[in-house]
């Protein structure tokens, strides 16, 4: 495959970082993984200005535009023949000297990994609940950062099965998110998430629901639950930027039965209709 590295296209075998990198030392960089729909970058501006303040949080200058970046994307599906693709954006902070420096990063490795999305038959998923306690973001938020231990732990716990989604409690006991997801449940008609305060990741389409949400009249409140109260709603769901939203149907026990009206369902229906036309979420509105 042909990837995006610091203004060249090269073949992804050709690529090489210095192990002088603060990314590859102490994990300085972030990312943002999100799809291509027919040749159109769903959400791209959302995700890049949440790439943008991760950025600043670690002092990594970087100044590429939504246009450039929207253009090297043309130009990557196009040479990799491909329609409908997985996106990852990666900037590391660059190299540095072997101690820890506290100044900014002017010279950042970008790299934008491409490839096929397979269509996939998982509609459902069976939740784990982890014995991993959700750790503390390093900062104030959550960044979607190179710190992945916790989540690889998580992802142990339940094996490689494609049908599971562990989800992780805080040391305090409440919701937190799935290993790769979000979380959101239903009871009575009313929607719930966890509060970023829970440490979790504030996914972008986490915030796309919740807008969508906001602007349909469905009242989704966001708050710090309890296992007991996730097992005791009507149904539940997570969302990541690849995998769209999936019902999980078992969590221990537990079924969560599905219907023609599921507001999942409804859900569903209305982000397709958008995956080929939107850049943010703030043009739910001019899309209505």
């Amino acid at each position: 495959m042909k990837i995006y590295f610091n203004g060249d296209y090269l073949n992804d075998f050709e690529v090489k970082i210095s192990p002088f990198d603060h990314g590859f030392l102490y994990g300085l960089g972030v990312f943002e993984t999100f799809r291509i729909y027919d040749g159109h970058p769903f959400l791209l501006f959302d995700h890049l200005n949440r790439l943008r303040n991760s950025l600043n949080e670690l002092n990594i200058e970087w100044n590429m535009s939504n246009d450039e970046i929207r253009d090297i994307l043309i130009q990557l599906v196009e040479m990799n023949n491909l329609n409908n693709a997985y996106i990852r954006l990666n900037v590391s902070a660059g190299d540095g000297e072997i101690g820890l420096y506290t100044g900014m990063y002017q010279k950042p490795n970008t790299i934008i990994f491409v490839k096929p999305m397979p269509h996939s038959n998982i509609t459902e998923k069976e939740g784990v609940i982890l014995h991993t306690p959700r750790n503390s973001p390093e900062g104030k938020e959550r960044l979607k950062s190179h710190h992945y231990l916790n989540n690889i732990i998580g992802k142990k716990e339940i094996g490689s099965s494609p049908s599971l989604e562990g989800i992780f409690l805080t040391k305090e006991g409440y919701i937190s998110e799935g290993i790769v997801s979000n979380i959101f449940f239903i009871k009575n008609g009313r929607m719930y998430t966890p509060h970023i305060d829970t440490g979790i990741l504030n996914g972008i389409t986490r915030q796309f629901v919740l807008h969508w949400s906001n602007i349909n009249g469905i009242i989704c409140e966001e708050g710090f639950y309890t296992e007991a109260e996730l097992i005791d709603s009507d149904e539940i769901f997570i969302t990541n930027s690849i995998q769209e939203m999936i019902p999980i149907t078992t969590i221990d026990k537990h079924e969560y039965v599905l219907h023609e009206d599921s507001l999942i369902y409804k859900l569903q229906k209305n982000y397709h209709n958008y995956t080929s036309r939107l850049f943010s979420r703030y043009e739910l509105e001019r899309s209505e």
